[in-house]
């Protein structure tokens, strides 16, 4: 044994092992693990096995789930739906305050769960995980006391079915979990295969507490139980994992009218600038990528810094790679703990050889790998091009990429140079240069001067192919949340329109386009591609010709639509201005849009246009009204959740009401900073082509609104699998809903889909248009000591 002597001399840390005798002891006593269905723990049949991730040393014994477990899992908690979701909500909050007591008077026995069961150094499930387990029953318990003040009229959806990964397998639970209780769901939630114990453990809490029956039931299994819980019959699939298999996840669940939440997976840049606290952003790297294996979806897993500062920053990072302790994850000296599995051990060795391959070095820690368990030796790769592998594949593991830049526009550039678009974490003295970079990178969470940290008062999720939803704050509740829908009426209902459905494929198309059948594009009218038009009918007369359009004239309205992205960046005022105009405008036309709905036979056609004015004045007003918050999270930090345009918006309109209708979906979308593309009523388009004077004479940008007319479904499917459309709106039948949300897996787009409504009444306007038309980021900003 060293002397103190020589351990000031060396300096080295001897073993400090965290004491699991408690936690082995609870493994052994129950040996095999049952589903936890109905409150209280079922009798195995077909098992797994779970394995401690750093020495490959049996844990425990799982059940398999199969369809048939889950369905009575969901059968279980529909039965205490009724019950649960009559409780009050100060009823709710006291169950859940009782869930964050009992976590917390078992957090050290958690936390060493976790580690075992998932390979993380014991520091961070001990002091960073199982925190946050507890801050989230707390912070959700809260919400439950103040549902009926905070979301008026809202009711809980019902059933939800929750899908969680192994990389935070506890915290995941408590993210999903909470939430849905609060707002009075009951839920069945699928763990990860790698790492169910801490999920089984939260269950013999529930039980402990005296939680209902069937409130809270856990299905252990794989990836066939989890797509069993996604075919069931429950109201909600709410998944974190792969951006893949949530592909696979929004096919399935399309035209179910399943309210889904995607949170995936994510390729975040970590940018550096020149003026940034390089010691400080060596240490966020080390936080991000390396104290947990990698193994977190936001990691910031691309290093961008400035070029004048790249040397210093790699030889401080080599330096402080050198010095990472990596070993038995129980160990509180450990800074770098074991991968999760060998499958995702062997994927991360592909990746990095795959991308040396391609040209890329790597630089890796001198660390003497233990002999036995899943570890990987932490690094970073330089001399990556942006098509390199490693620069556009999640490799999740203690890997990161080093790239620099040259100027501010430069690191946006590379920043937004993927599909992904999870978090972000920015370095730099100069606050305002931080600020402006945060409001241009595409990313759900931005950190500055900070990174990965995390509050149940703050969102979380990402943009483009990361996912759509939100975990915590106010946005996660919404996301558990319905507001009873207007009443649903069928398009064209007798007496509301005469015209003619849109011709079908035998007889459309025959007449050669002439001068008036013209679609709107970028700020003027154009002929359509294929050079026909359609005749449109009413009262058993033509009343006029709508232009045919095609793929192509999609493929054209989203360029000019991606070309005035000035309108995103426009402030709320100046956008509410040219609204303003355009609804007194229409106003002063009135007469002109009255006699051109009567000719195509709308019931109370000067009722329906002065309402579309006065729906016009409306979204002007809004413009700059809906703005974000300010969430109270951590100390030392304020964070800003700011709503932001999607940027182009695919939108089709119902058939009904075919100038108010298109207003009430398209004005909205604008006001908020998108660029639409819209597929006008097929039976009436001209109603909405005839705005084009309208927008031409109030200052509206080319390209802002952009008007295709012809086959709704046929032009919509092209707008829903477009991968330069980010939202996509669809008002209509089953099928185009189902259409519509099967179609747009391919880039993830977020989807509103919904039956037609009576845009007359209180469904035709309100909050919920506003808030499908933008999408929260949330920015951490250092504020205070």
């Amino acid at each position: 044994m060293p002397s103190v002597t020589e351990i000031l001399d060396s300096m080295d840390y001897g073993p400090a092992p965290e004491a699991s005798g408690e936690v082995v002891a609870w493994l052994k006593a129950r040996g095999t693990f049952g589903h936890f269905i109905d409150g209280a723990f079922t009798r195995p049949g077909k098992t797994f096995a779970t394995s401690n991730p750093a020495t490959g040393e049996p844990l425990a014994s799982v059940a398999l789930g199969s369809a048939s477990d889950v369905a009575e899992a969901v059968k279980a908690a529909r039965a205490a739906y009724p019950a649960w979701s009559k409780l009050s909500g100060h009823e709710r909050a006291r169950w859940l305050y009782a869930l964050a007591r009992h976590v917390q008077k078992r957090e050290r026995f958690l936390a060493v769960l976790e580690t075992l069961d998932n390979g993380k150094p014991i520091r961070e499930s001990r002091d960073i995980d199982v925190p946050l387990v507890a801050r989230h029953f707390y912070h959700h318990a809260g919400w439950a006391e103040m549902l009926e003040e905070e979301f008026p009229g809202a009711r809980p959806l019902g059933v939800c079915g929750q899908i969680i990964p192994w990389n935070f397998p506890l915290l995941m639970l408590a993210w999903k979990i909470a939430p849905a209780l609060a707002a009075g769901n009951t839920v069945v939630l699928k763990p990860a295969e790698q790492t169910p114990l801490t999920a089984l453990a939260f269950a013999e809490i529930c039980a402990e507490i005296g939680l209902p029956k069937g409130v809270v039931n856990i299905v252990t299994g794989d990836g066939e139980t989890g797509a069993a819980l996604v075919g069931a019959e429950v109201d909600k699939i709410a998944f974190t994992g792969s951006t893949e298999v949530g592909r696979a996840i929004r096919k399935a669940t399309a035209g179910t009218g399943k309210k889904l939440t995607l949170e995936l997976g994510g390729k975040s840049p970590f940018v550096v600038f020149a003026d940034a606290d390089l010691d400080a952003a060596v240490e966020g790297v080390v936080d991000a990528i390396w104290f947990n294996q990698g193994q977190v979806c936001c990691a910031g897993s691309r290093i961008l810094v400035a070029e004048s500062a790249a040397g210093s920053f790699q030889q401080r990072l080599t330096a402080r790679m050198a010095k990472l302790r990596l070993g038995d994850p129980l160990d509180k000296s450990t800074d770098v703990g074991a991968i999760v599995d060998a499958t995702q051990l062997a994927r991360i060795r592909d990746l990095v050889a795959q991308g040396e391959a391609q040209g890329a070095v790597l630089h890796q820690a001198p660390a003497q790998l233990p002999p036995h368990g899943c570890f990987f030796a932490p690094g970073f790769l330089t001399n990556v091009a942006p098509a390199n592998i490693v620069s556009e594949v999640e490799i999740f593991g203690p890997v990161a990429t080093l790239a620099t830049f040259r100027t501010p526009d430069e690191a946006v550039e590379l920043a937004n140079n993927t599909r992904y678009g999870l978090a972000a974490s920015i370095w730099s003295e100069n606050i305002s240069l931080a600020l402006d970079v945060a409001s241009k990178v595409k990313a759900g969470v931005v950190w500055i001067n900070c990174t990965n940290v995390f509050d149940a008062g703050a969102g979380f999720g990402g943009y483009r192919e990361s996912g759509f939803g939100r975990e915590g704050g106010r946005e996660g509740m919404r996301e558990y949340l319905a507001v009873p829908p207007p009443r649903a009426v069928p398009e064209a209902e007798a007496g509301r329109l005469d015209a003619a459905p849109y011709p079908g494929p035998a007889s459309r198309g025959t007449a050669p386009i002439d001068r008036t059948a013209k679609l709107y594009i970028g700020g003027a009218q154009k002929r359509p591609d294929s050079g026909y038009s359609y005749a449109v009918m009413a009262r058993g007369r033509e009343i006029g010709l709508a232009g045919l359009g095609n793929r192509k004239d999609i493929r054209n309205a989203v360029e000019a639509a991606h070309s005035a992205k000035g309108w995103g960046k426009a402030t709320g005022h100046n956008r509410a201005q040219v609204l303003y105009y355009l609804a007194e405008n229409l106003a002063a036309r009135e007469a002109e849009f009255v006699t051109r709905l009567k000719a195509a036979g709308v019931a109370k056609p000067a009722d329906e246009v002065a309402l579309a004015i006065r729906r016009a004045f409306h979204y002007a007003a809004q413009a700059d009204k809906f703005d974000g918050a300010v969430h109270s999270t951590k100390s030392a930090h304020v964070t800003l959740a700011m709503p932001e345009p999607f940027g182009v918006m695919g939108i089709a309109c119902p058939d009904d009401a075919p100038l108010l209708g298109f207003l009430s979906l398209v004005l909205p979308a604008v006001a908020m900073g998108n660029r639409v593309v819209a597929i006008p009523a097929p039976s009436m388009p001209l109603a909405a082509t005839d705005l084009y004077q309208v927008f031409d004479t109030s200052d509206l940008p080319g390209g802002v609104i952009n008007i295709v007319t012809g086959a709704k479904d046929e032009l919509a499917k092209v707008l829903a699998q477009h991968d330069d459309v980010a939202a996509m709106w669809y008002c209509g039948g089953p099928e185009g809903r189902a259409m519509a949300e099967t179609e747009s897996g391919g880039n993830l787009k977020a989807t509103w889909t919904f039956a037609n409504r009576d845009w007359r009444g209180a469904g035709g306007q309100g909050r919920e248009f506003l808030l499908r038309a933008t999408q929260v980021k949330n920015i951490w900003v250092p504020y205070g000591e």
